[in-house]
């Protein structure tokens, strides 16, 4: 047997392996990219959280910086899904402070209302509609503050901080890149 077909297709897999290695460079570099410019351009965004949360959904690594854009506001809604869940397991529980119970029932209308808003997002985002998906961002992004800013009025830890910081930089996450592209169509 030839050494000829042996070589071509080790040649062949080593052009694609680098053609695919390429292409994710690439695409890390617009999510890095973009987390630079949504840091630098709202303090509420971490470059650290905005390219773990971009990296943890593998579509990011093809994704433009609309992608990057729908991708940030799924991983916002299914933070807010989940905190709303979340909030429903911890109001089932018996011995709890009144108070708390009263900020957690707060919380979970609070998240309930912005879940279907969310999805009025992504309708007004895949529609090109930014300035509407804005506005919706901005309502969802209320969410998380006002869950915690009820904790707070008499100065008890929440059990949902973390999960409101979480939403926090999300909502800012998605509003920077919102803009970014709602500029860039102007």
């Amino acid at each position: 047997m030839s050494p000829c077909p042996f070589v071509s297709l080790f040649l062949i897999f080593f052009l694609t392996s680098l053609h695919a290695a390429s292409a994710d460079g690439g695409n890390t570099n617009i999510i890095h990219e973009t987390c630079k410019k949504c840091a630098q351009a709202d303090p509420n965004v971490s470059y650290k959280f905005c390219v773990a949360s971009l990296e943890s959904n593998p579509n990011s690594l093809s994704a433009d910086l609309h992608g990057l854009g729908l991708i940030s506001i799924k991983l916002l809604r299914h933070n807010m899904t989940h905190t709303r869940s979340y909030a429903k397991k911890l109001l089932k529980s018996k011995k709890m402070d009144p108070f708390i119970k009263a900020c957690l029932r707060d919380c979970l209308e609070l998240y309930s209302d912005a879940v279907p808003t969310l999805k009025e997002v992504i309708r007004s985002y895949k529609a090109e509609k930014y300035e509407d998906a804005n506005i919706n961002l901005s309502s969802a992004m209320e969410a998380s503050t006002t869950c915690e800013d009820g904790f707070s009025e008499k100065g008890v830890v929440s059990p949902l901080t973390e999960r409101n910081e979480d939403a926090s930089q999300l909502s800012a996450l998605a509003l920077s890149i919102v803009t970014m592209l709602s500029r860039s169509s102007h």
